[in-house]
């Protein structure tokens, strides 16, 4: 996705992509593919990058940027938060479900 059309989303459908992608990831992982997985990862990293490059959000980039760091520390490092797949799952549903509601 090209940034002009990601600059274009606001930022709640660009978190509900991001958490697509952080999704995939885990069920990936999941599953034992990890070449899929760190595909997933990848894109999930290239969508937080595009959403932080994104001017609009303000204040809201120290919120994007801390989760960015959480997400590595979760799903290649080592997890010194304590983190869970459902914690993130949980974080990124309140992003889909109000993306749903906006339409």
């Amino acid at each position: 996705m090209q940034f002009t059309r990601w600059s274009q989303l606001s930022l709640i459908e660009q978190m509900a992509n991001i958490g697509s992608e952080v999704d995939r990831a885990i069920q990936w992982r999941h599953n034992k593919n990890t070449e899929y997985a760190q595909l997933a990862n990848i894109r999930a990293l290239e969508l937080f990058d595009l959403t932080l490059a994104d001017c609009r959000h303000g204040s809201g980039v120290k919120e994007i940027a801390r989760a960015r760091e959480l997400w590595l520390d979760f799903f290649i490092g080592k997890n010194q938060y304590h983190q869970t797949d459902r914690l993130w799952r949980q974080y990124f549903l309140a992003f889909a479900t109000a993306s749903r509601l906006d339409r």
